[in-house]
């Protein structure tokens, strides 16, 4: 998420955090037990994105990473979603074996500084 925080240079992203005490007042049509489980987002007309499908939509809206759209053709998607479920329910374990620090207490993403250029 920092990174494609770091690349959304014309901040046509927003990013919402789970914990927040809002939460449930700024999105009440989102579950968030859902939400935690499966990544979700929301597009400026309303509709819910989930798991790879927002993946792929907020990497193509900041310009990188487009290898990621082949995870959405017919014959890979399938299996790709599958995999990327399995991917979530263990996210944490699997983010502990490649960096070695434990899961947050508190993942939030800092807010960019305003007006500074990257």
């Amino acid at each position: 998420m920092r990174q494609l925080q770091a690349s959304d240079h014309a901040g046509r992203l927003q990013f919402a955090d789970l914990g927040a005490c809002d939460f449930p007042e700024r999105y009440p049509h989102i579950d968030r037990l859902e939400a935690n489980r499966v990544l979700h987002g929301q597009l400026d007309s309303g509709e819910l994105l989930t798991g790879l499908d927002v993946t792929h939509r907020a990497w193509s809206m900041v310009g990188r990473h487009r290898w990621i759209a082949m995870l959405r053709w017919p014959l890979i998607r399938q299996v790709a979603d599958r995999v990327y479920l399995l991917f979530a329910r263990y996210r944490h374990s699997i983010s502990y074996v490649v960096t070695r620090k434990p899961r947050c207490a508190s993942c939030t993403l800092e807010k960019p500084n305003v007006g500074t250029q990257s």
